[in-house]
Order: structure tokens, then C-alpha cells, then sequence
């Protein structure tokens, strides 16, 4: 049996003057999903995801999640239902150490609002919060460290576990190898694959190792379309899929 859809795009077209970035795309991301959104350059990727956050509002079509509409919702709204996209850490947060940070969003997640510097140390469910997230995205030795000095790995496994602090029931995990030197990348897909069963992922990578890796549902986009969806072993073998990577100068196969 099928788990149930948490998220559920459903002819959704987003048109920008007379272009179509996103052309009647369905998709489902069932519970705890692992469920990559592959396509070239161009594909329409971040516009989609920027239609499930609520940073762009559809031109028509729906999206659910967890059974209700939020097509018209805020962002944040979006975020306090439980839908979660990991970004690129601001420089807000370059001066505080990943214990502060994780801190902050856990004491708000919380309803204890800005008080996180003297909630720190006192609430004993935030510090147990804190140090399970430190420990699952390997910081702990760096915990104390100004985010502005960790390595580039290290800062791309801080915005997961800030990601992960809000509770998420889907993750949008956007290109979490990006970048990232090829030294510290292991830590980091061992950190993907270890993600909590229960929360539902969607990955958007151009990393075609960690996708086959990671994934057990992919759906290929182009054009603004999707073009197929199925197993990494059905992609990895479709012809069109192929055809569509080679015409762009792109690789599908993995290694």
C-alpha cells in the first residue's frame, strides 16, 4: 500500500509575462519519502520550489500539504505547518556559534521566543535539542566555533540542522553538496542518508551520485515540465531522460 501524499502539487503553471517557467506540473511527496527533482540548467527547479515555499504565488494549479491548501499562504505560515527549505546561512548569523544559533530557532520552535540567551542552560528540552542536532550533523566539535570560520562543509550541515530544528514533516533539501570541497562531501552525504525516517524529503541536486544514492522516487523536469517519474533504476535507463541530459552536455549515469 502507498504511504499517504504530505505534499501535493497539483497542476501548478507559474508564467512570467508571456514565459511558462512551470508548465502543469503533478507531483506527490509521499511520507518519509526520499524523493529527488532532478533536470539541466533551466528546468524550471528553483521556480518550483519557490511555488511550494510561497515565495511565488501560482499563476494557477494548487499546492496541499498534509491535506490542506496552502497556495495562498505566507511563507512562514508555510514554515509553521511544517514545510522546510534549507537556505544558504545569512550573514545574520556569522557571529553566533552553532549552539547559539540552533539555540535561537529551537527556543522559538518553542514559543520561547527571543529569550534563547537565558532560556540556554536553564531549559533542559532545549539543551537535549540542541546537542541531538549537534551530534547528528556532526558539529559538536565546533559548537562554540563563530559560524564564520567553519569550514564550508561544516556551515552546509549547520543550515540542515537549522532546517531541522523547525520540525519539519517536508524538507526541502536545495543542493546541500553545492560547493562544498570535495574532502568534507562524505560527511555530508553520510548526513543526508541518515536524515529522520519520518520526515519526508525532497532533494533538488545536481549531484547525480548522491541523488542515485539517496533517492528512491525521481521525478526529471524540463522546460517546466516533468518529463518522467519513477525509480533511480527506470530513470538511469530511460532513453528520454538520456537524450534530454546529452542534448544539454550533462551526464545522467552515475558511478
Amino acid at each position: 500500500m502507498n504511504a499517504p501524499a504530505v505534499l501535493k502539487a497539483q497542476g501548478l503553471v507559474k508564467q512570467f509575462g508571456g514565459i511558462t517557467a512551470t508548465d502543469n506540473v503533478n507531483l506527490e511527496l509521499r511520507l518519509g519519502a526520499r524523493h529527488a527533482l532532478i533536470g539541466p540548467n533551466g528546468a524550471g527547479k528553483t521556480t518550483l520550489i519557490n511555488l511550494f515555499t510561497g515565495v511565488l504565488p501560482p499563476t494557477s494549479g494548487h499546492i496541499e500539504l498534509l491535506g490542506e491548501d496552502i497556495s495562498q499562504l505566507a511563507p512562514y505560515l508555510r514554515v509553521r505547518r511544517g514545510m522546510v527549505r534549507t537556505f544558504q546561512i545569512n550573514q545574520l548569523f556569522a557571529s553566533m556559534t552553532p549552539l547559539q544559533t540552533l539555540a535561537m530557532v529551537v527556543s522559538q520552535q518553542r514559543g520561547l521566543g527571543g529569550r534563547w540567551w537565558s532560556v540556554l542552560g536553564q531549559d533542559q528540552a532545549v539543551v537535549e535539542r540542541c546537542e541531538a542536532l549537534l551530534e547528528l550533523f556532526r558539529l559538536t566539535e565546533v559548537m562554540h566555533q563563530r559560524t564564520e570560520y567553519l569550514a564550508y562543509g561544516k556551515r552546509r550541515l549547520l543550515e540542515m540542522a537549522i532546517a531541522l530544528a523547525c520540525e519539519p514533516k517536508v524538507l526541502l533539501l536545495d543542493e546541500p553538496v553545492a560547493g562544498v570541497p570535495a574532502g568534507e562531501r562524505e560527511e555530508l552525504l553520510q548526513t543526508v542518508a541518515a536524515l529522520p525516517a519520518d520526515v519526508s524529503v525532497l532533494l533538488i541536486e545536481h549531484d547525480m551520485d548522491l541523488v542515485f544514492e539517496f533517492a528512491d522516487r525521481i521525478t526529471v523536469l524540463v522546460n517546466g515540465a516533468v518529463l518522467t517519474e519513477g525509480t533511480p533504476q527506470a530513470i538511469a535507463a530511460d532513453p528520454q531522460v538520456k537524450a534530454v541530459y546529452l542534448g544539454h552536455g550533462e551526464e545522467v549515469a552515475h558511478g
